[in-house]
């Protein structure tokens, strides 16, 4: 195939994904994984990079391409739509020449059965380039702040000093972080490993053993990661096993444990010391959890349940402590999934604070006395955060908050909540991630 004809396949490629997402509804994740074998494997960073890159951006291109065309695409032609905004993405955010861009994009219409709309393509493009649209300030919130109007109002509306800082930082790249086994090796080890193998990288000294790469790499080029000495993890998420663990104990619950990297992290860090359930109530996820703790060394009891209906899978004995990482929105991950923006909806947010709120109300009951639960979002929403907390501790006479930070150097890291803490998406290039920490009364 030659390179024009392979350029040509890339975004055509590119172009299904996207429309699986804006159309079908599908992750990106999961629209990816259907697609990516299509493409030759030395074309996979850039067809990522343009799938990433125009759903990050999906509102302004959508304003670009309605104010370029005379009238709408068909729906049976959306693919072209998605490629549209694929090459404007191209045009105004990478460094691919022009004509290269123009002239693959309109090949890729043939290669998707459109050729009738080659000709179109190709002038809208040119017609882009003359007349320098996007040099034009956009009049629409949604094509300024590439986020649903829903989405933008929330932001603002629960975050009114730090709503325009979370806007921008969902629409950057998030770097990769990593988490270092610390009873194998050191952060500051592991950076030399690191840098030994051609790769640049710093730790992060606030969090124990976490590191962040200047670059991304495949997992593969990683040193020891096969062998589990280190992990795939963002560093707000790391703040989770060592908070929980610092209270003690046992027996150990993580209730929604899948993919198993919180999971992993907590038997790294607990040893022989603690007995670990993991929990999921999805049994291909929970494949993942058993494939991490495999990868690492470690083994836990898995068991595949539903959190909120305990009697069909606990023993009865009580656990020491608890970690809820609850399904949530989302909200603070967009830098990772663009496509949240897309698939989330407003009205998600109550249905999913009632499941958040029923998983509190069962696995309270399960709760040594004196015991604690850790209740982790990955959420900037309050809504799902103190807005679920909140109202549990008031209805709940044995519950109450332990505020005290595991690691003091994290402070300056996080947002004090009514209940618990939150950090922000873009704060030390972290995720956004929401933790509040409820202690049992009474004794063990």
């Amino acid at each position: 195939m030659s390179r024009d004809r392979q350029g040509a396949r890339l975004r055509a490629t590119a172009a299904e994904v996207v429309d699986a997402v804006v159309r079908s509804g599908r992750s990106l994740d999961a629209a990816l994984s259907a697609h990516e074998p299509k493409v030759a494997k030395e074309d996979r960073a850039l067809l990522r990079l343009l799938c990433y890159g125009s759903l990050r951006r999906h509102w302004r291109l959508q304003s670009w391409i309605a104010q370029l065309l005379n009238q709408p695409l068909k729906r049976k032609d959306s693919v072209i739509n998605a490629l549209l905004a694929i090459g404007l993405y191209q045009l105004t955010d990478t460094r691919i020449p022009d004509h290269a861009v123009v002239s693959q994009t309109v090949e890729a219409s043939r290669l998707l059965r459109r050729p009738k709309l080659a000709g179109l393509l190709n002038a809208v493009m040119r017609r882009f380039l003359r007349e320098d649209v996007a040099s034009a300030e956009p009049h629409n919130a949604e094509a300024i702040y590439d986020h649903p109007q829903w989405l933008i109002d929330a932001m603002h509306s629960d975050w009114p000093d730090h709503g325009e800082a979370i806007l921008a930082a969902n629409n950057s790249r998030a770097p990769m972080w990593l988490r270092v086994d610390v009873s194998r090796a050191t952060a500051a080890d592991y950076v030399r490993q690191l840098q030994e193998a051609g790769l640049e990288a710093e730790r992060f000294a606030v969090i124990e053993g976490t590191v962040k790469l200047a670059e991304p790499v495949a997992v593969d080029e990683l040193p020891g990661f096969s062998a589990g000495l280190v992990s795939v993890q963002d560093a707000a998420a790391q703040l989770a096993a060592p908070w929980l663990l610092a209270g003690g104990g046992r027996r150990v619950l993580d209730a929604c444990a899948a993919p198993g990297g919180k999971s992993a992290h907590l038997l790294e860090l607990g040893g022989p010391e603690i007995d670990l359930t993991c929990l999921d109530s999805d049994a291909t996820r929970l494949e993942a959890v058993e494939a991490n703790l495999t990868r690492s060394g470690r083994s836990a009891a898995l068991v595949c349940a539903d959190a909120t209906t305990p009697q069909t899978w606990w023993d009865g004995e009580n656990f020491d402590a608890i970690l809820l990482d609850a399904p949530c929105s989302a909200t603070g991950v967009i830098r990772r999934h663009p496509d949240i923006k897309l698939l989330r909806r407003a009205s998600d947010v109550a249905s999913l604070a009632g499941l958040q709120r029923n998983l509190l109300d069962s696995l309270w009951p399960l709760l040594m006395p004196g015991g604690r639960l850790l209740y982790v979002t990955c959420s900037v929403l309050a809504a799902e955060n103190d807005g679920v907390v909140g109202p549990f501790i008031d209805a709940t006479a044995d519950a109450r908050e332990d505020d005290a930070l595991q690691n003091n150097n994290i402070r300056d890291l996080m947002q004090r909540k009514a209940y618990g803490f939150q950090v922000l998406p873009g704060t030390a290039d972290m995720d956004g991630f929401y933790y509040a920490c409820l202690e049992k009364a009474g004794q063990a």
